[in-house]
């Protein structure tokens, strides 16, 4: 009861922020995201002292890698690689819902080093070091923060970790799941859905399929339904980036791309561009067969970046096949 009762509240504070408008959801990360790195570096210097030497010697083992993932180490990080990007996959294909409220094109360049490969790295060293901080304290690596706290044992320390639980999943459901969907179907039918009735319909789609399928996620795992969703999207994201730079060589009609006019150059047929839709099901269907076929196991970490390069290269294929894409004036 206690979990639909938080499912419930979180659901609200994030439909109410997203409401407030793209301003106030960029002041609540602006909170939230170093709000969540305080706690993990208080985490961390927690660990560290409780564990003392023995943390060292704990860590050189977690870089030396080990277990029994096939292709080694290496093969390993990749898999988790691709498969962290499949995660963000949402964003990535989306990425112009975020990237047209930056203040110029040098100031999103600045955020995207900072807030990317920077902040990454940041994150995945102190990951590493509350990792093995909490081998040598419980015995085991515990990769769950919401295990190590329960392991503590303290009440004020886990009314800050709920709290920042919080924010870190409000602040995520906002960038990935909520606003791109929102958008999105705003962009399908200008005419009668606004950005805020698109937000209105994912909340409720979003509260109803969240809840049902939780069980269904805890049974397949969580990396196989990331990975399933990420074979969906790639194939989209490789032909975005064919078309653009390799067919209209970044060229484009602003007039023309705000036009619905029957011959106009992204009408294509009553507003579907078939050839692109060609390209995307058949990449999608290899990428998502990789994920769940056993035989392909091993590669379904790197489905992702296959399903990008397929669909791209299929739509480039098709696109050049059949009919000569026209230059933008």
């Amino acid at each position: 009861m206690v979990g639909w009762i938080s499912y419930a509240i979180v659901a609200t504070i994030q439909l109410a922020l997203f409401s407030l408008g793209i301003k106030w959801i960029g002041v609540f990360l602006n909170w939230a995201g170093p709000a969540v790195y305080a706690v993990m570096i208080a985490m961390m210097t927690a660990l560290w002292v409780m564990a003392g030497s023995d943390l060292f010697s704990e860590l050189g083992t977690v870089f030396a890698g080990g277990g029994d993932y096939p292709g080694g180490s290496l093969a390993a990080f990749s898999a988790v690689v691709g498969t962290m990007v499949a995660y963000f996959a949402a964003v990535v294909v989306n990425y112009g819902d975020f990237s047209r409220f930056a203040r110029s094109e040098r100031s999103m360049r600045r955020g995207n080093l900072w807030g990317l490969p920077v902040s990454l790295a940041v994150f995945s060293f102190l990951t590493l070091v509350i990792t093995a901080g909490s081998s040598v304290l419980y015995g085991e690596a515990l990769t769950n923060p919401a295990d190590i706290v329960a392991r503590v044992d303290n009440i004020w320390l886990t009314v800050v970790a709920a709290l920042t639980f919080f924010l870190a999943t409000v602040g995520i459901n906002l960038v990935a799941n909520f606003i791109p969907p929102a958008y999105g179907l705003a962009n399908l039918a200008p005419s009668v859905i606004s950005a805020r009735t698109g937000g209105l319909i994912t909340a409720a789609v979003g509260f109803v399929v969240g809840a049902l399928w939780v069980a269904y996620i805890d049974n397949i795992g969580i990396a196989s339904f990331v990975d399933t969703l990420g074979a969906v999207l790639a194939p989209l994201y490789g032909i975005i980036v064919a078309d653009h730079y390799l067919l209209r060589r970044q060229r484009l009609n602003l007039d023309a791309l705000y036009s619905a006019a029957p011959g106009s150059e992204y009408y294509f047929t009553k507003g579907w561009n078939l050839r692109a839709l060609s390209a995307f099901c058949l990449a999608s269907v290899f990428s998502v067969t990789a994920v769940w076929l056993p035989a392909l196991q091993a590669w379904s970490g790197f489905v992702w970046i296959f399903g990008a390069l397929l669909g791209g290269a299929l739509h480039y294929t098709i696109a050049r096949a059949r009919k000569a894409v026209p230059a933008a004036s």
